[in-house]
């Protein structure tokens, strides 16, 4: 039986995949940095400015949205991207570790979202006796 979706979880899923971009768009500037190992300092530093401004974003907007740890993480990986004097490789691993479990986690969530009985059908449960 195919549950139709109620606005309130239609919004959640949008809400979601907006971050599932993000933390896309975040991937690819982690690969970005990876393949650019041997670039400019100037160059690198760049990436990874962007690479924190993205997570500080998403956190600030994921604080506010009830995402579990994800706010933690994306905040923590943001101070990883920023930090200078750290080794390169180890900021290329730590960040991908990061994505990845942002990723898990997002996953996660879009199922649960994609499972939810409406929120009609859970206060009609609640009202009918048993």
């Amino acid at each position: 039986m195919v549950q139709k979706q109620s606005a309130t979880q239609i919004r959640r899923i949008e809400e979601l995949q907006h971050y599932v971009r993000t933390v896309d768009h975040v991937k690819k500037l982690v690969a970005e940095l990876e393949s650019n190992r041997a670039a400019n300092p100037k160059i690198i530093n760049g990436i990874c400015g962007n690479i924190a401004r993205e997570l500080s974003h998403m956190r600030q907007r994921a604080l506010t949205a009830n995402l579990g740890t994800l706010p933690d993480v994306a905040g923590q990986l943001a101070v990883v991207a920023g930090r200078s004097g750290t080794g390169l490789n180890m900021k290329v691993r730590a960040l991908a570790d990061g994505v990845s479990s942002m990723t898990m986690q997002l996953d996660q969530a879009l199922k649960a979202a994609h499972d939810a009985t409406p929120e009609k059908d859970k206060e009609d449960k609640e009202k009918k006796p048993s």
